[in-house]
């Protein structure tokens, strides 16, 4: 009888710990800690957050079977000589026949080469994240030590395992063949990084990412963090009037919080006011944006990179979502601006020269519902991606 009873104390405490284990509140930053763990809770009684969790793990058995992804991949070695070493070409330059070779090549804002396909570090890079984003999210939900493994295995392949590791720099980044071997530009291809950050959070309890695979990430995004603040490529990026500076403070912030760096975090989320200050005019116009060929999906894609910046600036400590510029423009003001052109309501009187979806509007008018107000659902709805994700979708509405 004793005996029985030591083994219920024992197995009744080791099923507490695994539950509270389980329980445990994620460190994330572009996703909001609180609504994970929130949906987590209400699984077991919400029929909608089952069907949502369900659709996560099935996403993420797509992925169970796939090979490590490494910047060993590719067929071409950069002028480093180490194939370590990021490398991609930008997409809107071309071939020049009326030059020596083609080179310099020429430059098509929006018609994207299809040559850049050839260096396969970008493509990787964006599957990586889409890999262990969804196996990370089937982890923390159901807790089937499966995906974390998988994961686990992936993070290792492409940050940590020295044979396949890449070296965080970005010096090789969109080259340009006949002018330069890569450029600041180039780092708005690691945007994907910042939701990789947010996967390690959620494999926190694994057996499959140990404390020694969570300091080695951090200490790889610590260097590459360091490269994005003191390398040529990085500063002219920082330095970026657009869309490519919006990006990169939003990579920065992340990465300062991900490290641990809250001090460091905060000041640069600080400078976010500057570039509302800069990019947006009075009525909400980011000239910058609407001077490209594919103005539209420009100024879309700026403003989802602020309302990822701002997301990540309030855990930061600094509010973008209502600071507004001396002209009386913020990121809502230029949302609105935005939204008739989108929803048809007005001509888009700016160069568009490729197709355009309303389905592009989607992902900003989450976040415009989540953080202004619900009516930007009514937007979101129109669009034919409800129900595309229905982690995201869960996720943003809160209800």
């Amino acid at each position: 009888m004793k005996n029985t009873l030591v083994k219920f104390i024992v197995l009744f405490a080791g099923l507490f710990l695994l539950s509270n284990t389980y329980a445990q509140k994620p460190v994330t930053f572009l996703l909001d800690a609180n609504r994970l763990e929130e949906l987590k809770g209400s699984a077991a009684k919400s029929d909608a957050v089952k069907t949502m969790v369900a659709d996560v793990a099935k996403k993420a058995d797509r992925f169970l079977e796939i090979p490590r992804l490494s910047v060993m991949d590719k067929g071409f070695t950069p002028v480093s000589g180490n194939k370590h070493d990021y490398m991609s070409q930008a997409p809107y330059f071309w071939y020049d026949s009326s030059k020596p070779n083609g080179r310099p090549y020429m430059r098509r804002d929006g018609v994207r080469n299809p040559e850049i396909n050839k260096i396969e570090d970008h493509k990787h890079l964006d599957e990586l994240e889409e890999a262990v984003h969804a196996l990370a999210l089937a982890y923390y939900f159901t807790g089937t030590e499966k995906y974390a493994v998988k994961a686990a295995s992936l993070l290792r392949g492409w940050f940590l395992d020295a044979d396949t590791k890449m070296n965080p720099n970005l010096n090789y980044a969109q080259g340009i063949p006949g002018v330069t071997d890569g450029r600041g530009i180039g780092l708005i291809e690691t945007r994907s990084l910042m939701d990789i950050a947010d996967a390690v959070g959620l494999l926190a309890g694994s057996k499959a990412w140990t404390a020694a695979d969570n300091n080695g990430i951090q200490e790889w995004y610590k260097q590459f963090l360091n490269w994005m603040l003191t390398s040529k490529n990085g500063k002219d990026e920082r330095a970026a009037k657009n869309n490519h500076g919006t990006w990169y403070n939003a990579q920065v912030v992340s990465y300062a919080l991900f490290t641990g760096d809250a001090k460091l975090a905060h000041a640069l989320a600080e400078e976010g006011r500057r570039r509302i200050d800069s990019q947006f005019t009075a009525e909400g116009k980011m000239p910058l944006e609407l001077e490209r060929t594919t103005a539209l999906g420009y100024s879309i894609f700026n403003l989802v990179a602020w309302s990822k910046f701002a997301v990540l600036a309030a855990k930061a400590g600094t509010d973008l979502w209502q600071y507004t510029n001396a002209k009386g423009a913020g990121i809502r003001k230029a949302i609105d601006w935005l939204v008739p052109y989108v929803a048809g309501e007005k001509k888009w009187e700016y160069q568009q020269i490729n197709p355009f979806s309303k389905n592009e509007l989607y992902e900003l008018m989450l976040y415009a519902a989540r953080y202004y107000s619900k009516e930007y659902l009514v937007e979101a709805d129109k669009t034919q991606k409800k129900g595309s994700d229905l982690f995201f979708d869960r996720m943003m509405r809160g209800d």
